[in-house]
C-alpha cells in the first residue's frame, strides 16, 4: 500500500461525494424495492426482477461500506489515509 496525501484535491473530493451519492441512491432504491415486494402487489415476474435488482444493490452497498470501513481503519491505525485496491474486497 502506498501512502496518500491527507489533503484531497478537488477531483478526489468530488469523487467521494459521488460515491456517497451513489450509496445513498442505491440504499433508497433498495428500500423502495423491499416495500414494493412486501406489499404483495407485484407479479411473480416483477418480484423476481425486483429481487435480482435488490441483490445487485445489496452487493453495491456492501462493497461501499467495506471500502469506507477499510479507509477508516487505515486512517486510524496509521494516522494517514492510504490507498488500497478495492478489487480485493469479497462482496459475497
Amino acid at each position: 500500500m502506498t501512502k496518500a496525501k491527507t489533503e484531497q484535491n478537488p477531483d478526489e473530493s468530488a469523487n467521494n461525494l459521488t460515491q456517497a451519492t451513489h450509496f445513498e441512491a442505491a440504499l433508497e432504491e433498495l428500500e423502495t424495492l423491499v416495500a414494493k415486494m412486501e406489499s404483495g402487489d407485484l407479479s411473480l415476474d416483477e418480484s423476481l426482477k425486483a429481487f435480482e435488482r435488490g441483490v445487485a444493490l445489496t452487493r453495491q452497498c456492501s462493497t461501499a461500506l467495506k471500502e469506507a470501513e477499510l479507509k477508516v481503519q487505515t486512517l486510524t491505525q496509521q494516522g494517514d489515509l492510504v490507498d488500497f485496491d478495492s478489487g480485493e474486497i469479497d462482496d459475497t
